[in-house]
């Protein structure tokens, strides 16, 4: 880690949240509700119907969202990619690396959200997980332009 990398980390305001059952899906849905502009979004595995509901109302309150998922998302009995793609938010699908595996939302450029928390109900419900949520402008900016560089070769997914 370089120093730089150092100074950033120890200027952030941070709160963890563990599952199963440790309240993640709803932290994620508080900072969904509270967007002003704008959320990208970077998932693995994407069911669950909560956090896909939060995202709409979001958009549909004027909130410009975007979603990168796994190309697993285009065969899985069931993703919320359908559903999202079918509700106008662009979602898009990452085929270029073995697996897709970011699990991440950005929020109005400011609030990271992170860990090993898959957005699926047995992520909140069954596994042992961890959530970070983050305000830092800096480090969210890092993780636009990765965002960035991954919507690049992404395909949009137009649903089923």
């Amino acid at each position: 880690m370089s120093l730089k990398s150092f100074l950033l980390i120890i200027n952030v305001v941070a709160a963890v949240y563990f599952s199963p059952n440790g309240g993640c899906t709803d932290a994620i849905i508080n900072e969904i509700n509270g967007a002003k502009s704008e959320i990208l979004v970077q998932a693995y595995s994407f069911t669950s119907k909560a956090i896909a509901e939060a995202l709409v109302k979001a958009k549909k309150s004027g909130v410009k969202i975007a979603i990168i998922l796994d190309k697993s998302n285009k065969t899985a009995k069931y993703s919320s990619a359908d559903f999202t793609a079918h509700m106008g938010i662009p979602t898009y699908i990452d085929s270029v690396h073995a697996i897709a595996h970011n699990k991440i939302m950005i929020i109005d450029g400011e609030t990271l959200i992170t860990g090993s928390f898959n957005f699926s109900k047995a992520a909140e419900e069954h596994n042992a997980e961890n959530l970070l949520i983050i305000k830092s402008k800096k480090l969210a900016q890092t993780y636009i332009e990765n965002w960035n560089n991954h919507r690049q070769h992404s395909e949009l997914y137009i649903g089923r």
